[in-house]
């Protein structure tokens, strides 16, 4: 009998369409969760660097929060392209289930459209605001980015939906608002994915720094640079330790199909194991990978003799395929792995101020540093792995699955729109990083003293009013 493949596998008894869409669901998701960190955590650091600035008087952390606005600003008008071809594609390629829910999965969107049109405004006069406006009332009017950047995140109902009954044709009726907006999963999901974001975005920020201070760039500029992004993730890295252990323990307790899967575990037994690594085979059995005996039952029910629901007591519709399952566990245990070295790197840096008041002096930690804004990412990406694949096969968890979602049409015409896609955010993501590179430059030249006949920067005079003459 042939290999089957994963590919043929998603492919086998499904719409001839579901494959290309989840694909390139998948692909847009990954590519828009890049920009999100740095749109919803990106004020708070500027604005907190600013205020930095204006209490010490300190001209450096002035000049910072200045360019880091610009940063602040580029990136939200790229995740506003890519977060609008996302809300086209639920419509797109998840028409049946917009059209059935959609009064309830539409409450969250319209919380994001306020969330935004009130970030877009106020980073206008933030930009604008730089050289009209009195710095404490500049500063001030900065505070109100932070919770619209957090508010465009808000709103989880896919994993436990909940506000609403369902009538006799299957569509939601009654639907209590506060109710859809407060779900189960919202408590744990939501701040895990809000510290996620911060922690990713400090760690990425002050990864940048950290390059240039092994480059021998050890001035204030980039002392600071690093040291106030980095204290906020490494203050949030514990954590998201402890709150990613309640979200765990909520997934054992409400979704135990995805426990199942992030587990790989395949029998329902008590004293489960947990498995670093492996993978599951057809047969339930795992290899290529480390058992700790009984852990899983102690952390899922702080007992060994906890019970701990296995894939086969599932019924084969009803729960993620074999495939899906290792995608989830190995995803899980990379987000598992890459939070711990977070918290190894936050261990190290907490011992080094304590001693010497002052940053860890081996390079071998700025190395690390260096890496974290990427491991970060690595991790964010990781963890929407285990959420979105893990509540396999349903879209809407237990009421409406990925196969009745997906849109009839030929998969000819999904193939040439992802298609179409990967030009498209090619093209941004080039010039997005261009863009950046020639703000690095010029600021390096600024820095550096070589103006020279250089045109001003971009956040000088106004910023981006009109140039002096």
């Amino acid at each position: 009998m042939p290999a089957v493949t994963a590919l043929d596998f998603l492919a086998a008894s499904a719409p001839a369409a579901l494959l290309p869409s989840r694909i390139q669901m998948a692909f847009t998701l990954a590519y828009h969760i890049i920009l999100v960190p740095l749109g919803v955590a990106f004020p708070l650091l500027t604005v907190v660097m600013e205020g930095i600035g204006l209490r010490r008087n300190d001209p450096v952390a002035l000049r910072l929060a200045r360019r880091w606005s610009v940063v602040m600003a580029v990136q939200f008008a790229v995740g506003a392209v890519t977060g609008t071809i996302l809300s086209f594609e639920f419509g797109i390629l998840w028409p049946r289930m917009m059209g059935r829910f959609g009064d309830v999965f539409g409450i969250g969107f319209g919380i994001e459209g306020w969330a935004f049109f009130l970030e877009a405004i106020f980073i206008g006069i933030y930009l604008y605001g730089w050289k009209r406006l009195p710095p404490k009332v500049h500063y001030r009017l900065g505070w109100v980015l932070p919770p619209a950047g957090v508010l465009g995140a808000f709103g989880v109902i896919m994993n436990t939906p909940a506000g609403f009954q369902l009538g006799p044709d299957g569509r939601p009726i009654n639907v209590d608002v506060i109710g859809a907006i407060f779900t189960p999963a919202l408590g744990y999901e939501f701040w895990h994915l809000i510290v996620a974001l911060y922690m990713t975005a400090g760690f990425m920020v002050a990864s940048v720094y950290a390059v240039g201070w092994l480059r021998g760039r050890r001035d204030r500029y980039h002392r600071l640079g690093f040291t106030v992004p980095f204290t906020i993730g490494a203050v949030l890295a514990p954590i998201q330790w402890v709150i990613g252990d309640i979200a765990t323990r909520a997934v054992f307790e409400g979704q135990p199909a995805k426990f199942a899967a992030m587990e790989v575990t395949w029998k329902t037994q008590s004293h489960n194991p947990e498995w670093v690594g492996g993978v599951m085979r057809a047969d339930g059995t795992v290899v290529l990978g480390v058992p700790i005996p009984s852990l899983d039952s102690l952390l899922a029910g702080f007992s060994p003799s906890t019970v701990v629901k296995g894939l086969a007591s599932f019924n084969p519709s009803d729960r993620p395929s074999i495939v899906d399952a290792n995608f989830v566990h190995l995803a899980f245990d990379v987000m598992v792995g890459l939070g711990s070295i977070a918290i190894l790197l936050t261990l190290w840096y907490a011992v080094a101020w304590v001693r010497y008041r002052d940053l860890p002096r081996s390079n071998w930690f700025f190395r690390g540093a260096a890496l974290a804004g990427v491991g970060s990412y690595i991790a964010i990406e990781a963890g929407w792995i285990t959420t979105e694949v893990g509540r396999q096969p349903w879209i809407v968890y237990n009421l409406m699955r990925v196969n009745d979602a997906v849109n009839p049409v030929d998969p000819v015409y999904i193939w040439i729109m992802f298609g179409t896609l990967l030009v498209v955010y090619a093209v941004i993501a080039f010039f997005f990083v261009s863009l950046l590179l020639r703000l690095s430059a010029r600021w390096r030249i600024d820095d550096e003293g070589r103006r020279g006949d250089v045109d001003l920067a971009p956040e000088e005079a106004a910023p981006y009013g009109p140039r002096p003459a």
